[in-house]
């Protein structure tokens, strides 16, 4: 035990680079917001449950009223009353941003490492190292992110090394996928690239300390003053901002408490307030209904937002879980220009372009693009042209960048902005944001889309290898549905976790919400108009479940098929069969980290679901958690 924290088995020796004493004090400085950001989530639970039970949605916040933590009236946040922060020099052009961890799981640290090497040579203007959805938790993956960027950032021989390496790589692939080399000097390359980091969301707890009383401590403080103080000095040092990610933010309360947990951490490291600056994803419904108050209690502090679809989608359908009236169609039909997802857009567009009390704007930075150039000609050949017409699409809306989730896509979306030729779209005039009961509508706007026998295939398939694969340490996965496997022709998706929430999450409202199918099926007999079943769903189960079983390695690991690939599967079997939907998805492989047993896996499932049903709490530590 240090001061009021405690740290796992012998973890704080193992990793005595990252768990530095400075790091230390830090966290224990900020321990006592572990009380609030748990109170903060037990305010999440509620208000949900409180609005499925009085069937009531979400709305807009009283004008009137205070931004909780804050002086800030909500009236005047809208107005642009408040000091919000001047765009630094190297977030002033950010076409295009990746993501992805900085670490791979069960790996040494000269072979980990290289996927830093890779995105900071993509010539990505940015890359966003994940701490969060895209990076495995089994064992101490946490630290070994952390690790690597430390490592990366002060330009430690052992990444300098890979570094070269994975350079002569890069070069090799760009000449034969472009006909030229991407890198001309590889030690000047990894200077253009600004760094990243998305800490985890206040829902999720670090697997591996505790704090004083013994509870879980928030990641979200972890995450945030490890990277910060272990990485500050050397940025600053060679004119880097220091830049956060905070993903799932659903209320203008909760992005006070951010601001007021950074603001401690400058104060402690004697820094000025605002020295951390931040991107906040715009991945929940709530959050849309209170955008400029985000931007309003984070201050000095606030540089943009992000528009993720997956997150969104399934924030928007958790928010409606108890209409029967909303029911999303086919994944593939939800793109960024239907109904809600339109709406939710727009707004983000219309935020970041309001000025703040001294003129300054924000940032949108536009949403993810999957895709990887890997594949038969003529299936990268469309996916690509697909690609690059949704990165105008978002130029044109006035993005001032995007999101690839592979360094391979980095030169094929960035021509895109840089024929554009503009470093950003600050203070492009839109109209102002609007508060009626219209514009709330269209935040939860279904239309009209296929709802298919086919679409539930792939929601199920990609769903239950995305928790194989999660339970392997990969949360970011290359994936595609079971009937693909073998035709080069559909292309691979780089996908988190919120994939797999999202697909579990439609096929939950399919089989709750009796969805009706839009179109006859000849393999299951299904016609057009028939409604999807409970029965329909266990038939498609064990069919997409046969053909994982069934897939090669390079589709499905062997060892995964009687270690977590059933794990997977009964994970997805509880979720969609339980009458109250479960918040999160992710607590559900939580809790089943570094867990091969089906019958351990069960217990723990069972434990989840009946502390949910009884009060509404849910079971984030870790199980395996040693003194």
């Amino acid at each position: 035990m240090t001061g009021n924290i405690r740290i796992s088995s012998n973890l704080q020796e193992t990793y005595s680079d990252i768990y530095t004493p400075e790091a230390l004090a830090a966290i224990s400085f900020l321990a006592h917001f572990n009380k609030d950001v748990k109170e903060a989530m037990v305010a999440r639970i509620k208000r949900r449950a409180d609005r499925a039970q009085q069937k009531r949605r979400i709305t807009f916040l009283d004008p009137e009223s205070f931004i909780p933590r804050t002086n800030i009236k909500v009236k005047d946040a809208r107005e642009g009353k408040f000091e919000g922060a001047v765009i630094p020099a190297d977030l002033q052009r950010q076409w295009i941003q990746g993501t992805g961890p900085a670490a791979k799981p069960n790996a040494p640290v000269e072979n980990s490492i290289r996927n830093v090497a890779y995105a900071l040579l993509s010539g990505a203007d940015g890359w966003m190292f994940d701490g969060e959805d895209a990076l495995g938790q089994i064992t101490t993956m946490s630290l070994d992110n952390q690790r690597n960027l430390k490592l990366a950032i002060s330009k430690d021989p052992v990444f300098l090394k890979a570094a070269q390496v994975v350079a002569g790589e890069m070069n090799r692939w760009s000449m034969s996928f472009f006909g030229h080399s991407i890198i001309t000097d590889w030690r000047e390359q990894l200077d253009f690239t600004t760094k990243l980091f998305r800490a985890r969301g206040l829902h999720l707890d670090d697997r591996h300390m505790l704090d004083g009383d013994g509870v879980a401590m928030a990641a979200s403080i972890v995450d945030m003053t490890l990277y910060v103080v272990n990485n500050y000095q050397e940025l600053q040092k060679t004119g880097s901002s220091v830049v956060l990610y905070l993903p799932k933010i659903q209320t203008a309360g909760e992005a006070a408490l951010w601001n007021d947990m950074l603001s401690a951490l400058e104060n402690h490291l004697e820094l000025p307030v605002g020295t951390i600056k931040v991107y906040v994803l715009v991945e929940q419904l709530e959050a849309t209904h209170q955008l400029m108050e985000i931007r309003a209690a984070l201050g000095k502090h606030f540089v943009g937002f992000n528009t993720g679809r997956w997150d969104y989608i399934n924030s928007v359908a958790d928010a409606m879980s108890w209409d029967k009236s909303f029911v999303n169609p086919d994944i593939e039909g939800i793109t960024m220009t239907y109904g809600y997802m339109r709406n939710y857009e727009n707004r983000v567009r219309r935020t970041v372009n309001t000025p703040d009390i001294n003129g300054n704007y924000a940032l949108w930075q536009g949403g993810m693009e999957p895709n990887i150039p890997v594949g038969s000609e003529e299936g990268v050949a469309a996916s690509m042209k697909k690609a690059v017409a949704g990165a105008e699409r978002e130029q044109r809306e006035g993005a001032s960048g995007k999101w690839v989730a592979h360094w391979k896509m980095v030169n094929i979306v960035r021509p895109v902005w840089e024929k554009a030729g503009a470093a950003n779209q600050l203070g492009r005039e839109f109209p102002r944001l609007g508060y009626s009961q219209e514009d709330a509508h269209g935040l939860i706007l279904i239309e009209q889309a296929p709802t298919t026998i086919r679409g539930a295939r792939n929601l199920l398939s990609v769903a239950i290898q995305y928790g194989n694969a999660f339970g392997q340490g990969m949360q970011a996965a290359a994936l595609k549905p079971a009937d693909f496997f073998g035709n080069d022709d559909i292309l691979y998706l780089m996908e988190d976790m919120a994939t797999g929430e999202i697909r579990l999450s439609i096929l939950w409202e399919w089989v709750h919400k009796s969805a009706v199918i839009t179109e006859d099926d000849a393999q299951t007999g299904i016609k057009a108009g028939d409604v999807f079943t409970m029965e329909l769903f266990q038939k498609l189960l064990e069919e997409e479940y046969d053909k994982l079983l069934k897939a090669d390695t390079r589709d499905v690991y062997e060892e995964s098929k009687t270690t977590t690939l059933p794990i997977a599967r009964e994970i997805a079997v509880v979720y969609i069969n339980s009458e109250e939907k479960l918040p999160w998805f992710i607590d559900l492989l939580n809790i089943n980290l570094n867990n091969l047993s089906l019958d351990v896996a069960k217990k723990r499932i069972q434990a989840y679901v009946d502390a949910f049903k009884k009060d509404g709490t849910r079971i984030t530590g870790n199980f395996d958690f040693t003194e």
